[in-house]
């Protein structure tokens, strides 16, 4: 069995109350590829040092000020290998380029920035530093949607004719900003979330996943934004018309107010050979027709699913893999690429991890939105 040494991880954001800080953590952990360091995990310092204190940090690398964090660790002999970047979006961007020019890996939750052009500086950026960056769009590190990639890229589909994504929520139906709900409320507030509000916290995720599995490069698009709730100041719902280059067409819904729906998060693929659907509620599954034949579900560790599903399935057939288990193979393919880049080797084979470019185009995609839904839908080009 292949030896690894853990990599150092330190963490921005995510301290206490913070849902997604658990889940890196978590996610980090599974395979035993990192080992938690250090962190500025709250602003606050009292709060930073409770945060600090509960995931075992010790008290000297437990920092309320990132760029703090970034100098020091960077000095040390035992310093951080990576980050994991768990804040609002607004903190993105200057948060990792504190870490990137100083050589340290970057683990960055998505979307990339709150602007296009913050973005495009991020980009600068990176050019420059000696380190990679990833961004953490957890639904394609699902062995199905590897699956799925692989087979419409095998040709399995023939040549892509339709495309239908949806993610749809309830959670914020009613004015749960209002309510004292800290994932709403920076969530709903155009200064730390951006110019998009679901499109940028979900529809960049529909979108990436989408893309992820077709390859198909999006050039037109036509939105129709709206916040349903009164006072909301950001889109909770979005319906959006997709035009591909090489003819595809595509559409996208993405809300955070559709009662009953929990997380429905849905791809659906349709060629001139055949189609293919996937629900991540029951991510194991995979729904493959070929044109004229009965349709037949693929599982994750079945009959005919290959070496892209097995690459990343845990566990053997009938036990359940989930949402914890996609993030963690995100976290484990940049594991792998970290430790490939540290020897000066190339990424290994079969590594596919959501990048820099990925995270430039989804707030491409959010600003193409909102500029479309101020045109009354009209139609608008990405701006590359």
């Amino acid at each position: 069995m292949e030896r690894h040494t853990p990599i150092r991880l330190g963490m921005v954001g995510g301290g206490a109350g913070a849902f997604i800080g658990d889940v890196h953590r978590i996610a980090s952990r599974i395979d035993g590829r990192y080992r938690l360091v250090a962190g500025a995990l709250s602003s606050t310092p009292e709060k930073a040092e409770q945060s600090g204190a509960a995931v075992g940090l010790a008290e000297d690398r437990t920092y309320s000020d990132y760029t703090e964090m970034a100098k020091r660790e960077a000095r040390l002999k035992d310093g951080i290998e990576a980050v994991a970047i768990c804040t609002p979006n607004h903190l993105h961007v200057p948060v990792a380029r504190e870490f990137l020019k100083r050589g340290i890996h970057v683990i960055c939750d998505k979307p990339l920035s709150s602007s296009l052009a913050e973005a495009k500086r991020l980009r600068q950026t990176a050019e420059k530093a000696d380190a990679l960056f990833v961004l953490t769009h957890n639904y394609s590190g699902y062995p199905m949607v590897r699956l799925a990639k692989e087979m419409v890229a095998a040709g399995a589909l023939g040549a892509i004719r339709v495309v239908q994504v949806e993610y749809p929520q309830d959670w914020m139906t009613d004015a749960v900003e209002e309510q004292g709900v800290k994932q709403a409320e920076w969530r709903a507030d155009p200064e730390r979330a951006g110019l998009g509000g679901a499109t940028g916290d979900i529809g960049t995720h529909a979108y990436h996943l989408a893309r992820f599995v077709t390859g198909l490069a999006l050039e037109k698009l036509a939105a129709d934004l709206a916040a349903f709730v009164p006072g909301r100041q950001l889109d909770d719902n979005a319906h959006v018309m997709m035009r591909f280059a090489g003819g595809a067409k595509g559409m996208l819904w993405c809300s955070q107010v559709a009662p009953g729906q929990e997380n429905g998060l849905r791809l659906r693929v349709f060629g001139d050979k055949g189609a293919l659907e996937w629900f991540q509620e029951t991510p194991n599954q995979l729904w493959h027709t070929t044109h004229g034949e009965p349709t037949r579900r693929l599982t994750r560790n079945g009959p005919g699913t290959g070496d892209a599903a097995a690459r990343v399935s845990r566990i053997p057939p009938g036990h359940p893999e989930g949402y914890l288990e996609g993030f963690a193979n995100i976290y484990t393919d940049a594991a792998l690429a970290i430790r490939a880049h540290q020897r000066g080797e190339p990424v290994p084979e079969g590594v596919d991890l959501p990048s820099l470019e990925d995270g430039i185009e989804g707030v491409a995609f959010v600003e193409a939105c909102v500029r479309s839904s101020s045109r009354d839908a009209a139609w608008v080009e990405l701006k590359s």
